[in-house]
């Protein structure tokens, strides 16, 4: 019995250590590719061509989206504003996490954005919405990692901040 047990222990800690010699910079990058390919999708149903808002977009905005507040639902003020920013971000803040550019910035401009919705649809708070911001913290706690511009660029940069550049 003992045998077993010190055998199963053994497969344990070899597993772990395998576990372990991920590297940081791999799990970083999983990590914004799967916080960047949600709002990427959205982003591309809110366009009809070159900043022009697909008439879903202007509708949603318009009619459908209400923020829910204080056990209330108001409208969007300036709804095709919003609409045109909700998509120019869901857009661009993809691609900065893709890329590892300006991650923790593009991080919070998801988390900022994930709270919003989070206030427009308020049903998606465990699914969606909850996973989303402990991604976008997780960036922004621990930048973009080896394999990112922002680490390419880190020599450039001049001031390096803790953490920026995790293994």
């Amino acid at each position: 019995m003992a045998s077993l047990i010190h055998t199963a222990q053994r497969a344990l800690g070899t597993a772990e250590q395998l576990i372990v010699a991920i590297p940081h910079s791999i799990a970083l990058f999983a990590l914004r590719a799967a916080l960047a390919i949600p709002f990427w999708r959205s982003g591309m149903t809110k366009w009809d061509g070159f900043l022009n808002l697909s008439s879903g977009a202007r509708y949603l905005f318009e009619q459908e989206f209400k923020l829910h507040v204080f056990g209330q639902a108001f409208s969007y003020p300036f709804p095709l504003t919003m609409a045109f920013l909700a998509g120019l971000g869901e857009v661009i803040l993809p691609v900065l996490l893709v890329l590892g550019l300006f991650t923790r910035l593009a991080a919070l401009g998801i988390l900022a954005m994930t709270i919003i919705i989070q206030l427009t649809i308020p049903d998606g708070l465990i699914n969606f919405h909850l996973p989303w911001a402990a991604m976008a913290l997780g960036l922004m706690a621990f930048g973009g990692g080896r394999l990112s511009l922002d680490a390419v660029m880190a020599p450039f940069g001049g001031r390096r901040r803790g953490g920026a550049v995790a293994s």
